[in-house]
């Protein structure tokens, strides 16, 4: 499946569509069976929607009392706004996947409960601890777990291989530093007979996500761009300032695409040979295995002072005004959902990683592993890998971010001011916060 495009401004969504939207009943039904709508952020329909389905079905015959009602809620960013828009009406859904790096601003609507109000057991307490400490980041906040990691991911690289022999470069080698992939960028750039590129060296897309593709260089370069309290942000920090100057550089140099690149047509340009080498979610695994016209590779994020990616993807949340049969039910089902045997298969599935240790030990994905190995390299990226950019009002502070990556791409300024604007503008909003 593949991440979904931000919009640039929460959108308005209206009570009425919001209620429409729930389509049953917040209380439960007279018969004794416990409600619990469910959003999911994806359109209506499709393969994702099927396997979602799938798993539902077979939550209800293992519990005949709960009805879980999956409703497909558009993008990441639809999928909130209608949440907490149902939420203040009173009418929220039971349980949501949404972004982990929302966990702030779900936090500060007082929209959720934490986890730790259930996991009263040892299996319980165990279950909640077995998840990898990577994908926690995004999910604990002053001593509790708000989110429980379910559809996760890191930023990962895949390379043509065949572009690479035909550049004479070791098609089993790919680029592990800058200094590699600018140097083997520019031998895999063609041109045609008037000078016009047909296939960049790297493409690293910076619509729809750029901060979280920008974290592949920051974090390389050895510094976070968000405390974990999410109240300080570090844009204007020289290493961050480095890192986007060596993407800004990239296109300069004619070996990356100029300007916005597209988040969404970045698979498409692999498979059609425009870009040698690109970054990407690993929940585009299984899109480009199937889609991919020519033996290719995945790899970890080049290093440069260090090796590293944000994490990404969705959490599961349950939220407050719900009931509290409702809440029961809501965490019976996400426990029952990532148990190993099911994060495993939505793994093989999906391409996302899954969430815990125990999943890649089920003989499911030891197999699929076994047979396609570039499945693993997400998983062994994560004790490198940091949280991805969040904080107090993280839409406001994001897009505050995203303008200023696109400003320095598009040379409307340069990424000094562009970062120095944007700390000013992040440390006006979060003064509140502090």
């Amino acid at each position: 499946m593949l991440r979904y495009t931000f919009l640039r401004h929460l959108a308005t969504t209206a009570f009425a569509a919001s209620t429409a939207l729930l389509g049953v009943s917040s209380s439960a039904h007279a018969q004794g069976t416990t409600e619990v709508p469910f959003y999911y952020p994806v359109a209506v329909g499709g393969p994702i929607a099927k396997v979602i389905d799938g798993f539902a079905e077979g939550f209800m015959k293992e519990n005949p009392g709960i009805k879980v009602s999956p409703i497909y809620a558009g993008t990441y960013q639809e999928t909130i706004v209608k949440a907490l828009t149902a939420h203040k009406s009173g009418t929220p859904p039971v349980t949501s996947v949404l972004l982990s790096t929302d966990m702030f601003t779900l936090i500060d609507e007082d929209a959720i409960v934490p986890f730790d109000n259930f996991a009263k057991s040892a299996d319980d307490k165990a279950w909640l601890g077995g998840f990898y400490k990577a994908f926690m980041q995004n999910s604990q906040t002053g001593g509790k777990t708000w989110g429980v990691p379910f559809q996760r991911s890191t930023v990962v690289m895949y390379w043509n291989k065949e572009a690479f022999k035909e550049a004479g470069l070791d098609p089993n080698k790919p680029p592990t530093s800058w200094v590699e992939l600018q140097s083997m960028a520019t031998k895999l750039t063609k041109k045609d007979a008037s000078g016009k590129v047909t296939q960049y060296g790297v493409q690293i897309p910076s619509s729809g996500f750029p901060y979280w593709l920008f974290q592949t260089l920051s974090t390389t370069n050895d510094v976070i761009l968000a405390n974990d309290t999410g109240s300080k942000v570090t844009f204007d920090n020289p290493k961050v300032i480095e890192a986007l100057q060596f993407w800004v550089d990239l296109g300069k140099a004619g070996v990356h695409p100029s300007g916005v690149v597209e988040w969404g047509t970045t698979p498409k340009d692999f498979f059609e040979k425009k870009a040698a080498i690109i970054y990407t979610t690993t929940g585009n695994l299984t899109n480009i295995r199937k889609n991919a016209p020519f033996d290719f590779g995945v790899a970890m994020i080049p290093g440069n002072k260090r090796k590293g990616s944000p994490t990404g993807g969705g959490n599961f949340y349950i939220f407050k005004k719900s009931t509290p049969g409702q809440q029961e039910a809501a965490y019976k089902f996400i426990q029952w959902i990532t148990q190993p045997e099911r994060a495993a298969q939505w793994s093989i599935d999906t391409g996302y990683v899954a969430t815990s240790a125990a999943a890649y030990d089920t003989p499911a994905l030891k197999k699929y592993a076994a047979d396609f190995p570039p499945a693993l390299v997400a998983r062994d990226q994560l004790p490198v890998s940091v949280a991805e950019f969040s904080t107090h009002d993280n839409q406001r502070i994001t897009k505050v971010l995203n303008d200023g990556l696109q400003a320095a791409l598009t040379g409307t300024k340069t990424p000094a001011q562009a970062m120095k604007d944007a700390q000013s503008e992040a440390n006006r909003l979060l003064r509140g916060y502090k």
